[in-house]
C-alpha cells in the first residue's frame, strides 16, 4: 500500500508537469520513446536473462508492449478526439476493469471488489465531470483501449508474479518490460512521429529526463511490486487516487483552478471505497 500511495504522489506532479511543459509543445510519441528508454537504461545493466525462462521473459515483455507502450498509444490519440476534461473523465473507469479482469485472470468473482471499484468510479466522477459534447462515442472507445491496457497489464503483472518465486529479485528481471515498451515505442515514433516537435528548451529536456528516470523507470516498477502486495479491491481504488492528487498538486503550485468541494467530496467517497475494502478483506481473515 505504501508504495502505491508513493507513486502516485510521483505521478501526481508527473501530470502537472507534462501539463505545463511537453503538451502542445513536444512530439507526443518522441516523449513516449524518450521517457521508455530512459527507463530501459536504469534496468538493462541489472538485467540477469538466466532468472526467467523464455516464456516468463516474453510474458514480461508483452505485460510491458500492453501497459506502457501500447497505452499510450491510445492514450495520445484520445486528445485528438476529445477535449481534456473529457479524457479525464473516461479514465476513470479503470478500477472497475482491474476488479473485473484480476477475478477473470484468477478465476473467481468477487462482488465486494466491484462494488468498491465502482465507489472509487463515482468519487473520481464527481471530481472530474465536465458536460460532453455530442460527439465524444468514438473518442470514449480510444480511452476505453487506453484504460483496458493500463488494467491488462496491472493485473497480468499480478498473475505473473503468483507464478514465480517469492525471492525473486524484480529488479533483476525487470528490464524486460521496458524492452517490451521499446518495441511498441520506437516503430510508433518512426510511422507517427513529427521530428519537427523534438525538445527546443533545457526545461523540457529535463523534464522529460525526470519523467524517463523517476516517473517511468522508478514509478512503474515501484507501482507493479505493490500491485503484488494488495488485494484487487486496493489497487483498483488506487488507480483513481490519482485524479484528486493530481489535482491537488496542480492547485498548489501552478495555481490552477479546481472545485474544492467537489475535489473534497469525491475524495472523501474514494477514501470510504478504501475503508470499505479493507474492512471487508480484515473481516474475511478472521478465523471462523
Amino acid at each position: 500500500m505504501g508504495r502505491l500511495v508513493g507513486v502516485t504522489l510521483l505521478w501526481a506532479f508527473s501530470f502537472s508537469l507534462i501539463g505545463v511543459y511537453l503538451a502542445g509543445q513536444v512530439d507526443s510519441y518522441f516523449a513516449v520513446l524518450l521517457r521508455v528508454a530512459l527507463a530501459a537504461l536504469v534496468f538493462l545493466p541489472l538485467l540477469r536473462p538466466g532468472l526467467l525462462a523464455s516464456r516468463q521473459r516474453l510474458a514480461l515483455m508483452a505485460l510491458g508492449a500492453v501497459q506502457l507502450g501500447l497505452m499510450y498509444i491510445f492514450f495520445y490519440q484520445s486528445f485528438l478526439l476529445l477535449s481534456v476534461p473529457e479524457v479525464l473523465l473516461f479514465t476513470i473507469f479503470t478500477p472497475v476493469y482491474i476488479a473485473l479482469l484480476d477475478d477473470l485472470l484468477f478465476k473467481r468473482f468477487t462482488p465486494i471488489y466491484l462494488l468498491t471499484a465502482l465507489l472509487a468510479v463515482i468519487g473520481a466522477g464527481v471530481i472530474r465531470y465536465d458536460s460532453v459534447n455530442n460527439e465524444f462515442w468514438l473518442g470514449f472507445v480510444v480511452v476505453q483501449g487506453a484504460n483496458l491496457c493500463f488494467a491488462l497489464g496491472q493485473v497480468g503483472y499480478r498473475r505473473l508474479a503468483a507464478e514465480l518465486p517469492e525471492n525473486l529479485p524484480w529488479h533483476n528481471v525487470f528490464g524486460w518490460f521496458f524492452i517490451g515498451a521499446l518495441l511498441v515505442a520506437l516503430p510508433a515514433f518512426l510511422l507517427l512521429g513529427n521530428t519537427a516537435a523534438l525538445p527546443s528548451t533545457p526545461v523540457q529536456w529535463g523534464v522529460l529526463a525526470w519523467l524517463g528516470l523517476a516517473a517511468s523507470g522508478g514509478g512503474y516498477f515501484i507501482w507493479n511490486q505493490g500491485a503484488t502486495q494488495v488485494d484487487a479491491g486496493t489497487l483498483a481504488i488506487m488507480n483513481n487516487a490519482l485524479i484528486p492528487a493530481g489535482l491537488l498538486v496542480n492547485l498548489v503550485i501552478w495555481n490552477r483552478e479546481a472545485d474544492l468541494s467537489r475535489l473534497l467530496l469525491g475524495a472523501l467517497i474514494m477514501a470510504g471505497s478504501l475503508w470499505l475494502n479493507h474492512w471487508w478483506v480484515k473481516r474475511r481473515m478472521v478465523p471462523a
